[in-house]
């Protein structure tokens, strides 16, 4: 049987490759003054090294020993079966995040496409502005106050009763990544149900480890078993979705409700309603985006303070100071998150060096000149956070952990970019740092800890993961 199988995989193979330099021939015919770099292997490019670098925990290498190899600020290399080129630093990012709709659009890998389907993150042009307007209602300051710092600091409280109080040891990873998912379900769709939680938390676990992968649909591979576990996801989402459409029917549940019920009862600017398959899309990708991140980031934060005493100590007289202004049993309020001004601080240092999302890509929407190079119609880019956090001139002293570096003026424009930047600036930006300090200042108040392994490996897969997921030891204050 195997042997009747290798001629027709030989034959695929060979075609694929032909395929291959036939499409570079042709994109490389329309310039001759590309970028520097490399394609790599045929097929794969430079795929395989691309994420290999991010899997030994230093996803910037793979860029810093390209841009250094060819002394450019701007490369060419294929990836994810497409010719890239590679924008370095906070010029790039202030090229792309400028011109976004103009000469550039979002694009996606495969794999992502495949996954997520159509939604918010996957779409251009009017219909994705159609769609960010129907979002940005339930990520608004006013849904902050009315909907969410009450609810957020509830939830925080009861996770820290549940999952932290009168245990010795936690590991931070797991524990973080169930709490912001649980805080994701409870605001988004009103879902509270533990096991339905814990089963999708599950599934979403085996969707992230294909997210960034090469897109072969094959069993035993990240991406196979990554739609499988889609798959099982939008089913529960579909199920969650008719029920709310019945409950809305019969007026058991309301427009205002949560995001899910807005998703249905709300056209759009065209009086269209959004189709349910759409809506399930978007309610995954809101699931994946509104937990994943955030709780990298508590996660990094954790080890940071945990190495760090002078600064826990000064983040924790920050919030015994708020809390000690709140009666027995008061919820934070919106000026409450306002006086976390060194706490966010804190926050956005964790962020510079260990941003949850490495970069993201673009198209060109037509043939571009850019730092003296041609990049032609239809190839893709790609810009990095990690390489332009470290910049040492743009931070001096770029590996230690310094918050007072967001004192003052502020940052080099495009320099601190955990968040994207211009048109598609990530929605949820407000959100995340709502979950993250009310979740420090439920925290930090009753806990001191220590590292288990004070050495743990952190790879990115393709988030900042501590490959024991971050065991650490529990010191209660004193009362």
């Amino acid at each position: 049987m195997a042997a009747v199988l290798i001629v027709p995989i030989f034959m695929i193979l060979v075609l694929l490759l032909n395929l291959t330099i036939k499409i570079r021939r042709e994109l490389t015919k329309k310039s001759s003054n590309l970028p520097p770099g490399s394609y790599g292997w045929p097929i794969l490019g430079e795929t395989m090294e691309f994420l290999g670098a991010g899997l030994e925990g230093t996803p910037e290498k793979f860029i810093k020993e390209r841009s250094e190899k060819y002394k450019s600020q701007v490369f060419k290399t294929s990836l994810m079966g497409e010719p890239m080129v590679v924008l370095c630093g906070a010029a790039g990012n202030k090229f792309l995040f400028s011109n976004e709709n103009k000469l550039v659009t979002v694009w996606w890998p495969s794999s992502v496409r495949q996954l997520l389907g159509h939604c918010l993150a996957t779409s251009s042009g009017d219909e994705g502005k159609q769609m960010r307007k129907m979002v940005s209602y339930f990520v608004s300051p006013d849904a902050f106050t009315r909907l969410y710092i009450r609810t957020m600091d509830l939830v925080s409280q009861q996770h820290i009763k549940t999952h932290w109080q009168g245990k010795e040891e936690v590991k931070i990873s797991p524990t973080t990544k169930l709490y912001t998912f649980e805080l994701a379900c409870r605001l988004f769709m009103s879902l509270e149900d533990q096991e339905q939680i814990s089963k999708l938390v599950t599934l979403f676990n085996v969707f992230l480890k294909g997210i960034i992968s090469v897109p072969v649909n094959f069993p035993g591979t990240r991406f196979y078993k990554a739609k499988r576990a889609t798959s099982a996801i939008k089913n529960q989402l579909q199920k969650i979705v008719r029920q709310r459409r019945a409950a809305l029917e019969q007026r058991t549940a309301i427009p205002s409700q949560d995001l899910l019920s807005h998703l249905l009862v709300a056209p759009d600017e065209n009086g269209k309603f959004m189709s349910e398959p759409v809506i399930v899309n978007n309610i995954l990708m809101l699931l994946f985006a509104g937990h994943d991140t955030s709780s990298v980031v508590i996660t990094m934060l954790m080890k940071n303070l945990a190495q760090l005493p002078d600064i826990y100590e000064k983040v924790l007289r920050e919030q015994s100071e708020i809390a000690s202004s709140k009666e027995a049993g008061e919820c934070l309020q919106w000026e409450d998150i306002q006086k976390m001004k060194y706490t966010w601080n804190v926050v956005s240092e964790t962020l510079r060096l260990w941003p949850p999302v490495t970069g993201a890509f673009r198209e060109a929407l037509v043939d571009i000149k850019y730092g003296g190079y041609d990049i032609p119609k239809g190839w893709k880019f790609y810009w990095n956070t990690s390489l332009t956090h470290t910049d040492s001139r743009l931070f001096p002293d770029s590996t230690k952990f310094d918050p007072s570096r967001f004192d003052g003026a502020g940052l080099t424009p495009y320099s601190f970019v955990p968040f994207g930047g211009g048109p598609r600036m990530c929605l949820g930006k407000e959100f995340a740092r709502l979950e993250i300090l009310t979740f420090l200042h439920n925290v930090i108040p009753q806990f001191r800890w220590n590292l288990l392994i004070p050495d743990e490996k952190i790879i990115r897969d393709p988030i900042p993961t501590p490959v024991e997921g971050l065991p650490i030891r529990l010191h209660p204050h004193k009362a």
